[in-house]
């Protein structure tokens, strides 16, 4: 009995597999399909420039890095971050022109005077990337109320904002992509805030993806596993800090690279790296009450 349900099991995930695959190869097909002359852009555009959040470290620094190579045709990098030291020493590391761009993306000012530029330059955004985030790493008794709303705040609301101010300046073939986060997959304790805006972020990415599909403008949404080379894990520590070790954590580089591959053939989700490609698989496959079970484990060793 146990062999047939699970020979059944095994059928009906691999039909889901191919299922998956079919539909995404259909939607990347779509892309690429000529648009129409009546779809085509007619009022003239002064720059296409390329809009990274996040960018004055970490990620986003290895983004504004590795843009340039993937889109030929960029006149400019913006560079969007609070930090203005950080951001000339990021724009210091690009290989073609860049604009910092000083804004905190949870400050209304700042949006609004984000925003004005971006009106005011006639700009076409061919990628935006929302790299912005903020995790704490401690329980609900261990971070204070404005740490847990800090990170909602950011991780959510500002990126929807970001995405809704840019969606403006973006036209077929144009791309977004959301730095999401394997903590995503599932609930986290200890990470709990942090996990539920990821994923929060991530069913709005794929939401996303579906409502500009009739657009021809691709979104992804990025799930690597934890950098090391990043200030996340360093900023994200707390007293209380829930996580003994980082083990096989990745670097920016290789999120960088595979990631930005992925976004450019325009897949929904890039996991880049084995880990958090492992996580999603199994994510799929076994209920929120044994994964956090599980990362009970993981967490203490």
């Amino acid at each position: 009995m146990f062999a047939v349900v699970a020979g059944i099991a095994g059928r009906l995930f691999i039909i889901a597999l191919l299922t998956g695959a079919a539909v995404v190869g259909l939607e990347l097909l779509w892309y690429r399909i000529p648009k129409r002359k009546q779809d085509r852009i007619n009022t003239p555009v002064k720059k296409n420039i390329a809009v990274i959040t996040g960018a004055s470290s970490g990620l986003g620094r290895m983004y504004a890095c590795l843009v340039y190579e993937k889109l030929k045709d960029l006149d400019e990098i913006w560079l969007v971050a609070r930090r203005e030291d950080k951001l000339v020493e990021t724009a210091g590391l690009v290989s073609g022109t860049t604009r910092c761009i000083c804004c905190d993306l949870t400050d209304e000012e700042d949006m609004s005077a984000f925003g004005k530029v971006l009106k005011d330059e006639n700009v076409r955004i061919r990628i935006l990337i929302n790299c912005a985030g903020k995790g704490l790493i401690g329980d609900h008794g261990s971070l204070s109320d404005k740490e847990q709303t800090g990170m909602t705040e950011l991780n959510c609301i500002a990126a929807v904002k970001t995405v809704d101010m840019c969606l403006s300046y973006m036209h077929s073939g144009d791309r977004i992509v959301n730095v999401c986060s394997t903590a995503g997959f599932q609930p986290l304790h200890k990470l709990g805030v942090y996990a539920a805006t990821k994923s929060f972020l991530l069913k709005y990415t794929r939401s996303l993806r579906m409502e500009l599909l009739p657009k021809k403008i691709m979104v992804t949404a990025v799930c690597p596993y934890w950098i090391k080379d990043t200030e996340f894990i360093p900023a994200a520590v707390t007293k209380d800090r829930g996580v003994k070790r980082f083990l096989f954590a990745s670097d920016v580089y290789s999120v960088g690279k595979l990631s930005l591959t992925g976004a450019m053939i325009g897949f929904p989700v890039v996991t880049p790296g084995i880990i958090c490609t492992i996580h999603r698989f199994f994510s799929k496959l076994l209920s929120d009450t044994v994964l956090v079970y599980l990362w009970e484990g993981i967490r203490r060793i």
